[in-house]
């Protein structure tokens, strides 16, 4: 098989700095001078991208077990352990089919009322004039919905806590997913010190909310109940063990969290620069003439419109590997 053409090194290093400095622009600019399909090597790591729907379906869906997860999903098993969004094989399909349940169409209308009812609170908290980092409030918002609709707990009062825990993983994340990231997480680094703070701060409220809920055995309608009652009814008749629970809840936690807030706080910057998308958006939500809920769905078309341009502009995760 023939290595895609790519760029090289113009000096010892020169990838591996320009990768690193802006992923996203070294990428965009390989892609429009080398096509959908290019190649590079940083040290002794190849890297191929694929950058068209038709090849991406190719390798996704119809060849898929061809294929392995990436680098950076493989890494990612140091926080998220072996969950849906990391494991292979008969362990993703097994857990895929335990989890399944919790996303039917009942539950989700009652994650959704969950939302609104946070979402509410933080707009209820707001004052017109007021200065606000809109960052951190979607930040704290999707931390509120994420607690309810995963644990059906209040984890406000833990949420700067657990914000710092998550934000000094996701920093050490970036580093380990570089070239050479074996070697630098077995130094004695600061870095390594706080993935290590954050990951023990994060085990220790997913397993206590676990533990409550296990000696509470009631279902609770939120994700962590539909977890907790699943059994393999194709496979072993068995349910998720304490661990692959844990592994199941960080996932969902990191995933229901930053990256939503990201694609929020894209959204807002774009329509405070787009004050005639931002309006039509607003009569449209104001039409309905109450606060939005699941089965208003249907008639909020400019709005869901509104959200898709804003992650096709601006996508919390562009790549996959």
């Amino acid at each position: 098989m023939t290595f895609p053409s790519g760029p090289t090194s113009r000096f010892p290093g020169d990838l591996l700095l320009r990768f690193h400095r802006d992923t996203l622009g070294f990428l965009g600019a390989c892609a429009a001078t080398y096509g959908d399909v290019f190649g590079f090597r940083i040290g002794r790591q190849p890297f191929v991208c694929v950058n068209h729907p038709d090849l991406i379906r190719d390798l996704l869906v119809t060849h898929q077990k061809n294929f392995r997860k990436g680098r950076a999903l493989e890494r990612a098993r140091r926080l998220l352990g072996n969950g849906l969004l990391t494991s292979e094989g008969d362990v993703h399909l097994r857990q895929r089919r335990l989890a399944q349940p919790a996303f039917h169409r009942q539950r989700i209308a009652g994650y959704a009322t969950a939302m609104v009812d946070c979402s509410v609170r933080v707009r209820d908290r707001w004052n017109d004039g007021e200065m606000l980092d809109v960052h951190q409030e979607m930040m704290g918002l999707t931390l509120a919905i994420v607690g309810r609709t995963l644990f059906d707990a209040d984890v406000q009062h833990e949420a700067a806590d657990i914000g710092r825990a998550l934000a000094s993983a996701l920093d050490a994340f970036n580093l380990a997913v570089l070239p050479f990231a074996e070697l630098l997480e077995k130094l004695p680094l600061p870095s390594n010190r706080r993935f290590m703070s954050a990951r023990a701060r994060l085990d220790a409220t997913i397993y206590r909310i676990i533990r409550e809920r296990r000696a509470s055995g009631e279902d609770r309608g939120d994700l962590l109940s539909m977890l907790l009652l699943a059994t393999d009814a194709e496979g072993d008749g068995g349910g998720m063990s304490d661990e692959q629970l844990r592994d199941e809840a960080m996932t969902l936690f990191l995933a229901g969290h930053e990256t939503t807030a990201n694609a929020l706080t894209w959204t807002w910057c774009l329509l405070a620069q787009n004050p005639e998308a931002r309006q039509l958006m607003q009569q449209e939500v104001d039409a309905l003439g109450h606060t939005p809920s699941f089965d208003d769905l249907p008639r909020l078309e400019y709005t869901r419109r509104v959200l898709a341009e804003s992650m096709r502009l601006y996508p919390p995760a562009y790549a996959v590997g």
